[in-house]
């Protein structure tokens, strides 16, 4: 009897052309799904990310085409992008064995040059003052004092006797006056709201760039007699490089600090009154920040840092602070991070 075996080796080319064609489909899906996971990630600093196929950078916002909609253009703003992590995707995700100056390479290179510039931009924002202890990304006037022997950074606010009190900085314009027992600046109360502890503080003010100067609309006063300004009109905010400050002792008469005009006459002259103390200015890297050190001792007292806008002008808007080491801690200030503790 004649055995069947013709259909077994069919059934068997027929499973097997299956299976060929199972397995080509398969690994068309891992292909297809290789390919996606390729895609770039624009990372955010939440944790999520955008898959995209291509993106640049325009100032503040980068704009992208997003693998997930059809390759749309879309915009996000640049600061809410975690750069370093977009970085480490990207060489993570390199095709393998991808030479030298690939796209992959370029890409990672290119993330790299603005991680770094991100950097340098928020260290020149927040230079550290101290070990441990940067300046806010804030705007105004900051001191570095030391209370129980810990560096704190304190907020100097800004205030003038005739408007309300300000954290930033205002301009109100005046001539320097050529002299005269008048109470040019007055301020409310015996002590100012800032005490600080020691007798050698850093004070630090925020600054505008170089190139945007004083603003023309700022408020003028005629130190003769009364303001012709209107005063209800605000101040425009104001920061600039070019000034020069001077810290001046308060007398305290009754319930108020004041300084007379025959004192401020004496801002900017080499012979000056022991009451008046020049500042050292040096402008931070980057030139957000002007460092301010005294050029001598603060003894116990009231004191308020005056701006000189120029040679005969200056800002009547003060940041006062008082000098006494007994005073309590102040409010809200900033103090060095804590070290990591060691692990190993």
């Amino acid at each position: 009897m004649r055995q069947k075996r013709r259909p077994g080796v069919r059934e068997f080319i027929r499973l097997s052309l299956v299976w060929l064609c199972a397995i080509a489909f398969i690994g068309s899906i891992r292909v297809e799904g290789w390919a996606q996971a390729a895609g770039q990630r624009l990372i955010l600093k939440d944790g999520s990310y955008q898959i995209v196929t291509r993106y640049e950078v325009k100032g503040d916002r980068v704009r992208y085409q997003s693998a997930e909609r059809g390759n749309e253009w879309e915009e996000i703003p640049y600061a809410l992008i975690d750069w370093p992590a977009t970085k480490d995707w990207a060489r993570a995700h390199a095709a393998p064995g991808a030479a030298p100056g690939s796209q992959a390479e370029d890409q990672a290179a290119t993330i790299d040059k603005e991680a770094a510039a991100e950097r340098a931009a928020e260290a020149a924002r927040q230079p550290v003052v101290v070990p441990g202890l940067r300046l806010p990304d804030e705007s105004g006037v900051w001191a570095l004092d030391t209370f129980r022997s810990t560096p704190e950074l304190v907020r100097v606010e800004q205030s003038n006797g005739n408007v309300n009190r300000a954290t930033g900085h205002t301009v109100l314009r005046a001539a320097i006056p050529a002299g005269g027992a008048k109470d040019l600046i007055r301020l409310p109360g015996y002590r100012a709201v800032v005490a600080l502890h020691v007798s050698d503080p850093v004070f630090y003010v925020s600054v505008d760039a170089p190139d945007n100067p004083a603003p023309d609309s700022a408020m003028v006063v005629d130190t003769q007699g009364e303001s012709q300004a209107d005063k209800n009109v605000d101040k425009r905010e104001h920061s600039d490089p070019h000034s020069r400050y001077a810290i001046v002792r308060l007398q305290v008469i009754k319930n108020q600090r004041v300084i007379q005009a025959m004192r401020l006459s004496l801002l900017g002259r080499p012979a000056q009154a022991t009451d008046i103390i020049a500042t050292k200015a040096e402008l931070t890297p980057g030139g957000h920040w002007l460092k301010l050190t005294p050029s001598g001792p603060l003894g116990f007292g009231e004191y308020a840092l005056v701006e000189l806008l120029s040679s005969n002008e200056m800002n009547l808007d003060c940041w006062d602070f008082g000098i006494d080491p007994r005073a309590p801690e102040n409010k809200h200030t900033f103090a060095p991070l804590a070290p990591a503790p060691d692990t190993q």
